[in-house]
């Protein structure tokens, strides 16, 4: 009975060994049989794109990469004709689709379909190959357009649209601002995502067939300076809070001088939070000491040559700066009669006349931060600007238009013997004014709230003109 055991036993290893090693010799075979039929298959299909194999939905099976290529480079000659216009502001530029180039990337796509199952790698080739037999293996559609070709059309615009960032200077020298220059985000063309627009218009062509006209806006994005002005200082001077301007045309040159020199000596100055500006204080002494050349100045009830003539001018400038500005005025004096200068581009009234030390324009900061004082001066066109740049507090500034009353006409001329003229020479020493009332007023709002309301008066005088004439024998 135990001999019969181990029988049975020794026959059931033999029988699981044979199984085996049929099994294995069968998979052998097989594999040798599949990679033999394969390599068939591989030779049939040597120039052919395997069967299964698709392009956005169409059946390559079979096909030449030729053929591929061909199939999509007509499609794309259905919309040679369409054409793509690129605008910024202005410009506009517009070129065919033929010449960009848009369309079907016939060449890389007939590439992708070949190469599918075409590897090193004989396994994975025979996996795949079954794969696009039995299920199928769809590509995606490839496109294309010359980049040169674009780049070169929107060149000039992308010159037009390109804006360098201005970074800030604040350089701080002996209690003024030696060197000041706010700054300014810049911009330029986003290529990148005007090309990622462009991109995606080609899909919409192709599925239309028909030539369209694709209008694409040049995108911008903004430059950030890589110091701003609130990161230049930290006394608040971060924006613009006011400006005014005046013309000085026909000016004498003395006079143009004096303003230049005056201006030099305001420009530049800090008015801390809280004090009380003195224009007078700033500008200093006004003489020939000072560099000041004589030109024509009020004093004395008349006109007469003086020095620092022009200084006026500044003053009446910085008035108007201060009036946009909304700051509170602590002082202010019109002239005694109308300087046709400050009317060139104003109603009279909006003039403010300074006599160092005893006539003033003073006003006070009451923003809480520092304010900086800057001007352009413009000779060509002799014109004069004044800034205040400091921190913005939501004020709102309204000012009405000077009414003017009381107008009367100038005196008759007055002719004044001047034994230091030859005689028969005739020169006119003052100007006629017409007199008249001027009165504006200025309403400032904070968050609402009413915190300047204030009204300005001008009484000018009427004025003679002054004729000097000669006796000198």
């Amino acid at each position: 009975m135990k001999k019969i055991t181990v029988s049975k036993k020794r026959a059931a290893k033999i029988a699981i060994k044979s199984t085996f090693w049929f099994l294995t010799g069968a998979i052998i075979g097989l594999f040798f049989f599949a990679s033999f039929a394969f390599i068939l298959f591989q030779k049939y299909y040597a120039n052919k794109i395997f069967p299964g194999i698709s392009i956005d939905k169409v059946e390559f099976g079979g096909k030449t990469q030729e053929d591929v290529a061909f199939f999509f480079a007509q499609k794309n000659k259905s919309i040679e004709d369409s054409r793509f216009t690129f605008t910024y502001n202005t410009d506009v530029a517009t070129i065919s689709a033929k010449i960009l180039g848009v369309g079907y990337n016939h060449t890389l796509l007939a590439q992708q379909a070949y190469s599918i199952g075409r590897s090193n790698d004989t396994l994975s080739n025979l996996s795949i190959a079954l794969q696009a037999y039995v299920y199928g293996i769809n590509l995606p559609a490839s496109y294309e357009y010359n980049s040169s070709a674009l780049e070169k059309l929107i060149g000039p615009m992308v010159k037009n649209a390109t804006i360098d960032p201005v970074e800030a200077l604040f350089q701080f020298e002996n209690g003024r601002v030696k060197t000041f220059r706010t700054s300014s985000d810049g911009q330029k063309v986003n290529i990148d995502d005007l090309k990622s627009k462009l991109s995606e218009k080609i899909p919409m062509l192709l599925t239309i067939e028909k030539p369209q006209s694709v209008i694409l806006p040049i995108p911008i994005v903004k430059v950030l300076p890589k110091t701003t002005t609130n990161e230049a200082n930290n006394l608040g001077i971060k924006e613009l809070i006011g400006s005014g301007s005046s013309l000085f045309q026909h000016s004498i040159p003395n006079r143009i001088y004096n303003i230049s020199l005056a201006i030099s000596r305001i420009n530049g100055v800090l008015v801390a939070s809280g004090e009380t500006f003195s224009f007078a204080k700033a500008l200093g002494d006004v003489s020939a000491f000072t560099g000041y050349k004589q030109a024509y100045v009020i004093q004395g009830g008349h006109t007469v040559l003086g020095d620092g003539g022009g200084v006026c001018q500044v003053s009446t400038t910085f008035f108007r700066a201060l009036l946009n500005a909304g700051l509170p005025i602590v002082e202010r004096h019109a002239h005694d009669y109308r300087v046709g200068y400050y009317e060139q581009d104003a109603l009279p009234g909006l003039d403010a006349t300074v006599y160092v030390p005893s006539v003033d324009l003073r006003f006070k900061n009451d923003t809480g931060h520092s304010i900086l004082i800057q001007s352009a001066f413009d000779e060509a066109n002799q014109s004069l600007t004044f800034y205040l740049y400091g921190t913005k507090d939501n004020r709102q500034v309204s000012i009405s238009k000077p009414v003017i009353s009381n107008q009367t006409p100038a005196p008759a001329p007055m002719y004044q013997d001047d034994p230091t003229l030859e005689k028969g020479v005739v020169k006119q020493a003052d100007f006629a004014a017409p007199g008249a009332k001027s009165v504006f007023t200025r309403q400032v709002t904070k968050n609402g709230k009413i915190i300047i309301n204030d009204t300005f008066v001008s009484n000018y005088r009427p004025w003679q003109a002054v004729f000097l004439r000669g006796t000198k024998e």
